[in-house]
């Protein structure tokens, strides 16, 4: 191969799965999955009726291959027993016109969205869903067998076992690790079941989707080849056979490793470890599917305890990384999956591999002249470089399928991730092709890629696009606060849609560089989970990548002067700052300088500085959304301070809930503490009787909103239901337990260093909000 280019015959492609782009999820006789008991993907993309149009773009754009999944509710309404013929017509449509259009289908048999109906009798921890599973592929066959010729049984079993049944972060959202371990033998054992069933059919080829997560520890992620300590080194190969030799080995060698099965006996026992399962389970494999994004990074740490996710991780720390994120706040290491693909083609030399799932989110603006995706070509183009690495030194890799075609619903995120080459507005369903759509279609069409690498937007460019002059974008970069309003946002605006990054930064440090970083409270608060957070992992990450850290309180009018002073003087490559609550004049001071700046939360004014923050608005309409699916149709608002731009956004994201359900708020003001939270729900008591919910903007509220309740003689959830905001540690211990809304404070953190790093790096940096997660208990 020359140098950029790739075999001849490489396959090129796309994959999606059914829950995220179909939609039609009650029409023509298709069941409940337990993604639809779990989350609410809508309409998704409407795929299910808009396919002919997502072909011809596949086709347009010269792809050869297009992996989907096949819905088993949509077949099998109730998981097993009576066929819905409706289903099975449709994905025959499909096949026939992909086939017409010369794409190649590649259909995945389970993507995560098993028949609630399935799971109601006890999902994947019982054997007999593994057996349904097998039924269910013969019936699909049998219809598509004749024009589908690659088969892939399962999509990241990992995922589905540990994160659905694990840690409950995915659907059905249960959290044991015996029903994890037990989930993750009986979705081998329906592989293996399912691939002999295929194979007696005549499938021509059968195969199976893993998710790979190289493991390595901080040090190895800039040099691979780093010795590991005899601790680390345990920490690494055990976290390992957790996330690949508990699916590659049985697939492949038909066996477990030894000290896995230790770690499964203590969990779950080996009850359901029955003889004859592995050599069932270990069905040859035409074809293994590397689903790669991310390594995993972690470090021995006597005294951590398990994660969820990973039962039997006692004493193993999951790090973070010094390096470019994505908006989803995942590291891009492109040189992982190089060692990722030289290792399986070491242990595995005869096995066949495809790339079936790699891509990234990041945040996309729509303009008239197109989405600028700059940052999805680069992490697309970087990893399509590895992968030529790896094809170099003689993987057998036999192509790549990029992930994704359609932004679409990301699982427990919802609709704010983006993932697709081709963006959907939801509201309408209209399809753009991005930039890296386009980027893709001349790879596909070179087979290989270009000398030329995307070029970012000058000061020119944005002048240009927002029609001003570039003194006037220059003065609005550098934060000057006497720009008119109207032409401070045209330019914001077109800094956004071009994806444009300051290049003051870049001057500065070139010319002088301290690798110290100011690490700046506004306001102490030693009480707060989300400041102790940044104290604690902001300055590790950053350590991590060899900066120094400068503490700095800025309480006074005196300590603010001197954080200026200190930053002008470039004492310190950047800035990370906790601002005051509402509009902030040092954050606005400090963005004048030339010195890369990232806040926590979001600012009340629109500016170029990037910032992390939670999804307010998103968890406050999944907690009023989830007191209307109770019935709770008179729901209470104890919402403040609203000077607090975090509490405007619970706020907004509780009233859009209710005028979708076609309600009015009823709100009371307070203070955060709990006495003032018990006063405004005495007083939402007095305006209406009826009230049977209340949502408080902070645990502090709602834990004084339990005591009024109890004082006025109501009972709590049967009378009034009530949902914080926080999840703060006393959340759990109050009477009855508290439902809240779990902001992440360590993900927070985490997410405030990478960011800072990617503009140290010089890369396009665009705000980082993480979702919040709606945590249940007696109290709702």
């Amino acid at each position: 191969m020359s140098r950029g280019t790739f075999p001849d015959g490489f396959v090129w492609g796309v994959s999606t799965s059914a829950y995220q782009i179909e939609g039609a999820h009650t029409e023509d006789g298709r069941g409940p999955s337990i993604w639809d008991s779990f989350s609410d993907a809508q309409d998704a993309c409407d795929h299910y009726h808009r396919y002919p149009g997502d072909v011809r773009l596949m086709k347009d754009l010269g792809l050869a291959a297009y992996r989907f999944s096949v819905s088993w509710p949509r077949v099998l309404p109730e998981g097993s027993g009576r066929v819905n013929a409706a289903g099975l017509d449709y994905y025959e449509r499909l096949v026939d016109e992909l086939l017409a259009a010369g794409i190649t289908p590649y259909a995945t048999l389970y993507h995560w969205d098993l028949p609630q109906a399935l799971e109601d009798r006890g999902g994947w921890p019982e054997r007999d869903t593994a057996l349904r599973f097998a039924d269910y592929a013969r019936i699909v066959h049998e219809r598509l067998g004749d024009r589908v010729h690659t088969w892939l049984t399962l999509n990241e079993p990992w995922v589905a076992a540990f994160l659905g049944y694990g840690a409950g972060v995915h659907a059905p959202g249960r959290r044991s690790a015996a029903d994890a371990f037990r989930a993750a033998h009986h979705m081998l054992l329906g592989h293996g079941l399912a691939a002999s069933a295929l194979r007696s059919a005549g499938a021509a080829r059968v195969g199976a989707v893993l998710n790979f997560a190289p493991v390595m520890t901080p040090a190895q992620v800039a040099d691979p080849a780093r010795p590991l300590s005899e601790e680390d080194a345990e920490a690494v190969a055990r976290i390992d056979e957790l996330t690949h030799g508990q699916f590659l080995e049985p697939m492949l060698r038909g066996r477990y490793p030894e000290r896995l099965l230790k770690v499964v006996e203590s969990a779950a026992g080996l009850g359901h470890v029955r003889d004859g399962d592995l050599a069932a389970i270990a069905q040859p494999l035409d074809l293994l599917g590397v689903n790669y994004y991310a390594p995993s990074v972690v470090r021995a740490q006597p005294g951590s305890p398990a994660d969820p996710a990973y039962p039997g991780s006692d004493g193993v720390l999951f790090c973070t990384v010094p390096t470019a994120v994505t908006a989803m706040g995942w590291p891009i290491v492109p040189g992982a999956l190089t060692v990722l693909l030289r290792r399986l083609s070491r242990e595995y030399p005869d096995q066949e591999l495809m790339i079936t799932e790699n891509g990234a989110d990041f945040a996309d603006t729509v303009t008239g002249d197109g989405i600028h995706d700059v940052d999805r070509v680069s992490f697309v183009e970087e990893h399509l470089r590895a992968l030529l690495a790896a094809l170099d030194e003689g993987a057998k890799v036999r192509g790549y399928l990029l992930w994704s075609l359609l932004d679409c619903h990301e699982w427990a995120d919802g609709y704010q991730r983006k993932f697709g080459i081709v963006h959907v507005d939801f509201a309408t369903q209209r399809r753009r092709l991005k930039d890296s759509a386009l980027w893709y279609r001349d790879v596909v069409r070179r087979n290989g890629l270009g000398d030329r690498r995307p070029r970012r937007p000058t000061l020119e460019t944005v002048a240009a696009r927002a029609k001003v002059s570039r003194a006037t974008v220059s003065r609005v970069v550098n934060g000057d606060a006497a720009v008119r309003p109207e032409v401070r946002e045209s330019v914001l605006r077109a800094v956004k849609e071009l994806g444009y990054v300051p290049n003051a930064a870049a001057r500065s440090l070139a010319a002088r560089r301290t690798d110290t970083v100011a690490l700046v409270l506004s306001i102490p608060r030693p009480d707060d989970a989300l400041t102790a957070a940044v104290v604690q992992y902001v300055p590790s990450v950053l350590e991590g990548a060899g900066k120094q850290i400068t503490l700095m309180l800025a309480d006074t009018s005196e300590s603010r002067r001197r954080v200026v002073q200190h930053v002008e003087a470039r004492l310190a490559d950047g800035v990370v700052l906790l601002p005051t609550d509402g509009a902030d004049p040092l954050a606005e001071r400090l963005a004048r300088t030339d010195v890369p700046l990232v806040l926590l939360g979001r600012p009340a004014i629109a500016s170029l500085v990037p910032y992390v923050d939670a999804d307010n608005t998103g968890g406050a309409a999944a907690a009023t959304e989830h007191l209307l699916r109770q019935g709770r149709r008179r729901i209470g608002l104890i919402c403040g301070p609203t000077h607090l731009v975090a509490v405007q956004d619970r706020m907004a994201g509780h009233r859009d809930a209710l005028q979708r359900a076609g309600l009015l708020p009823h709100v009371a003001l307070a203070e955060d503490t709990p006495d003032s939270g018990a006063s405004a729900l005495t007083r939402l008591l007095a305006d209406d009787r009826r009230l049977d919910a209340v949502l408080a903007t902070s645990d502090h509220l709602a834990i004084g909103a339990l005591r009024a309740a109890s004082e006025a003689g109501l009972r709590v959830p049967d009378d009034l239901a009530v949902v914080g905001f926080g999840d703060i540690e006393a959340a759990a211990y109050t009477t009855p337990p508290l439902t809240t809304v779990r902001t992440p404070a360590t993900d927070q953190a985490m997410a405030l260093a990478r960011l800072l790093l990617s503009r140290l790096e010089g890369r396009h940096t665009t705000p980082v909000v993480l979702p919040s997660r709606l945590i249940t208990r007696a109290s709702a």
